[in-house]
């Protein structure tokens, strides 16, 4: 059945704050199971119970308490996904301070500049690497008194240091002393946070000048939290595979979800582990970007086409089948027995072998933080796993939309939340109104003008289309489409997309041309797919680059090039391309720690050769 999007009771009856959710939660599963974390190599996952957790985060708060933190002053946390980064955002909240999240791969000089920008006086860092950052930045960090370090570090005694740098096992200790002193300070701390208290501060990553502090409150983190819990599609049979960075809006609403359901989840954020991790711990979902599902449908399509022969022809014929299948249920239109019988073969033969590599129990995966390509949301439909498309910003603390297992339609990012509002402004660009909505840009308040309605309505930024049934499509973001100089517009994105779906082997596709005669593009190939279409062409051993930099790649690209060109207006296809000879990467700059495109970064640092493009 339908989740009815018109019941807004959940409401009203939501937790007050988040530190009353994690309480709550405690109390109401005590021993079963909260978080699953990896152990040594081949060794079982470790688990814990929610009262486990609540004990644990009591004696982190308590001990934040004992350094002096007070109400909504900010605590960062510098590190990547992993139990003790939860641990430590609850035991902020649960004291009553708000946290600043920080990517443990930004650069130094911006790990300052948002720490300072944000007055942040304790921070939690991952390891020596994250302390030296802001050991080389102290100057400028006037509010910083107290580091706590998840790993044990190996430098905590430099010249200087007088007790600036404590463990996390430390910190607990303080804990476990405050509380024999004062047994109900943490109940204190939590009783006094209202709902339109600050919470979490997170600073998108711009492309260009500074980044913006959004500012999220308790209220709109358990509105997001109260709206999955109402439509009943995850309980605590569930349980999740968590990779996603925690520092980005995306993570931190997962969590507010697991408090208000109850689901257990596991944790690891090493992405080059996720596909493995998945298999052995066999969640029943889990969110992800779409580079993530990119990747997994080009390793099984090229492993197919390296097999070749019988098992490849059975492999296409499967989906043949399985899109047609596909096809006539989205259409209510009846599947004839003898496609039935076909689509159960051929579930026994490829299918199901497809959904054990993801463990086979998902019930469906939630994709966000960028757009998802159509055909692989199809393909892997075919294949009987369910990718729930969503949309959202940091500034609508991650969610604002999502697809219902069901009632749901590929292509779109499904409805509003059930309590906010949509409408299309100028240009049709998506405006949104909520709950959900942050309180403004830290110390911005230009900015936050710029981007909130007095009456409320946040500008996204982005283009979009509405059915009938209330489903919003996105059709491009306003500021990367692009005009040719011919006067003709072309978005990005979406020929991106074609590509991604066509080719197995490109990682990144970035589509440019703005005011010039033609759209060029710049390339680059997974460097996982091309190890195996190295060994295929009799280049095995060769370096990444001297693959990627081939005659027979070029070829291989251009080919690819010419299918997409069959699928674009004359004015969008792309008359000429160049393969760079390294993958985008967080580390460089021209990712976000979501996966997405630094479009500006990568025409900045590629200038001379997009110019070279059209000379």
């Amino acid at each position: 059945m339908s989740p009815d999007l018109r019941d807004t009771s959940f409401i009203e009856k939501r937790s007050p704050n988040l530190a009353v959710q994690f309480r709550d939660r405690v109390a109401a599963s005590p021993d079963a199971e909260a978080f699953r974390v990896p152990a040594e190599d081949g060794q079982p996952w470790v688990s814990s119970t929610w009262k486990q957790a609540g004990d644990r985060v009591e004696k982190l708060a308590a001990g934040l308490l004992s350094l002096g933190i007070e109400s909504e002053q900010r605590v960062g946390i510098a590190a990547g996904t992993r139990l003790e980064w939860i641990e430590a955002d609850l035991a902020v909240l649960c004291a009553g301070a708000s946290t600043t999240t920080v990517y443990p791969s930004t650069m130094a000089a911006d790990v300052a500049y948002i720490l300072a920008d944000s007055g942040s006086r304790i921070v939690f860092a991952e390891n020596d690497e994250q302390v030296q950052k802001l050991r080389d930045h102290q100057a400028d960090l006037p509010d910083l008194f107290k580091i706590v370090v998840f790993d044990p570090s190996t430098s905590s005694g430099q010249e200087g240091d007088e007790g600036l740098i404590i463990s996390l096992d430390d910190l607990v200790a303080l804990g476990e002393k405050h509380l024999a002193d004062h047994p109900d300070a943490v109940d204190r701390a939590v009783a006094g946070i209202v709902p339109d208290q600050l919470a979490t501060l997170i600073y998108t990553s711009g492309t260009t000048g500074k980044p913006k502090g959004v500012r999220l409150t308790h209220a709109s983190w358990t509105y997001e939290g109260a709206v999955v819990q109402s439509q009943k599609i995850l309980d605590e049979n569930d349980l999740q595979f968590l990779w996603l960075p925690m520092a980005h809006s995306f993570g931190k609403v997962l969590l507010s979800a697991q408090l208000a359901c109850g689901f257990a989840t596991a944790i690891d954020g090493r992405v080059d582990r996720i596909i493995d991790n998945v298999g052995i711990v066999r969640p029943t979902f889990m969110g992800a970007a779409p580079r993530i599902f990119e990747k997994a449908y080009a390793r099984i399509i090229t492993m197919q086409e390296s097999e070749g022969g019988a098992k490849a022809r059975i492999f296409n014929a499967a989906f043949a089948v399985g899109k047609k299948r596909d096809a006539l249920v989205f259409a209510g239109k009846p599947v004839p027995l003898t496609l039935k019988l076909q689509h159960a073969v051929f579930d026994r033969l490829v299918f199901s072998k497809i959904r054990d590599r993801f463990g086979g129990r998902i019930r469906f995966f939630l994709s966000g933080s960028a757009a998802l390509n159509r055909e692989i949301a199809e393909w892997f439909h075919a294949a009987g796993l369910l990718i729930l498309e969503g949309y959202g910003l940091t500034e609508t603390t991650a969610g604002a939309f999502v697809n219902s297992p069901d009632d749901y339609k590929i292509g779109t990012v499904g409805p509003a939340f059930p309590g906010s509002q949509v409408k299309l402004g100028e240009g049709d660009e998506i405006m949104i109104k909520g709950p959900n909505i942050m309180a403004g840009y830290h110390n911005l308040p230009e900015e936050t003008a710029k981007t909130l309605t007095d009456d409320g309505w946040l500008h996204t930024g982005d283009k979009g289309s509405i059915d009938a049934d209330g489903f919003l499509t996105i059709t491009g973001r306003i500021k990367e489409l692009f005009k040719t100089s011919g006067g003709k517009y072309v978005a990005p994105p979406a020929i991106e997309a074609k590509m991604k779906a066509l080719c197995p082997y490109v990682s990144q596709f970035m589509v440019f041309g703005n005011e010039r005669n033609y759209c060029i593009a710049l390339v680059t190939l997974d460097p996982d797919a091309m190890a195996g279409w190295a060994k295929e062409n009799g280049k095995a051993g060769a370096s990444y680059s001297d693959v990627v930099g081939s005659a027979e790649a070029q070829t291989m690209v251009a080919d690819y090039v010419t299918q997409l060109n069959a699928q674009l207006n004359r004015w969008e296809t792309v008359k000429k391309f160049e393969i760079l000879d390294h993958d985008l990467t967080i580390e460089s700059g021209e990712l976000t720690p979501s996966l997405k495109v630094k479009r500006n970064v990568v025409e900045v640092n590629n200038k001379e050769l997009i110019d070279a493009l059209y000379a």
